[in-house]
């Protein structure tokens, strides 16, 4: 099963080596580790993503727990989340297939970023899911690079009150 982390850690060099170490060096699979900064500079988010059963789960925590730079370990998995990532998709793209291209941008809610005499490039925040089917979509137009940045992830607030906060 995949199970998204959200680490605090301390900004110190180094910081997410050892982590990458720690996957790599016990055969851990790492499916994806995006790195950011919070509010205080001292401190960096780094959401992870993995895949393992329950005793691999337990002990990548363990793992992470005894590293000293890290602050916090949340497992995002079963907790109400919000889930984003970040990709950027060049096609080759001659003019008469640009406003089909626009059109399914549009669809999307994609950006583009980039028009050129033979390419454009489209910017698309969202699930995995629909970076993944933005994707498939855009096959027919000859899909020449993709950069997708990887999760990240935040616990959802709390909603108070049985009447949904109202």
């Amino acid at each position: 099963m995949t199970h998204v982390f959200s680490l605090l850690v301390e900004n110190h060099q180094g910081v997410l080596s050892r982590i990458a170490g720690l996957f790599s060096g016990r055969g851990y699979n790492l499916d994806s580790i995006t790195a950011g900064p919070t509010m205080d500079p001292s401190i960096t988010r780094i959401t992870l993503v993995s895949q393992g059963d329950d005793n691999i789960i337990t002990q990548i925590k363990k793992q992470l727990n005894k590293l000293i730079d890290v602050i916090k370990i949340t497992d995002l998995t079963y907790l109400s989340s919000l889930h984003r990532e970040l990709a950027l998709i060049k096609l080759k793209a001659n003019p008469r297939q640009r406003g089909e291209i626009f059109q399914v941008a549009d669809v999307f809610r994609a950006k583009v970023m980039d028009v050129g005499c033979e390419t454009m490039i489209l910017e698309l925040s969202g699930s995995s899911e629909k970076i993944d089917d933005f994707a498939a979509i855009l096959q027919p137009y000859n899909v020449l690079e993709i950069a997708r940045s990887g999760l990240i992830s935040l616990e959802r607030g709390k909603k108070s009150g049985k009447n949904g906060g109202k």
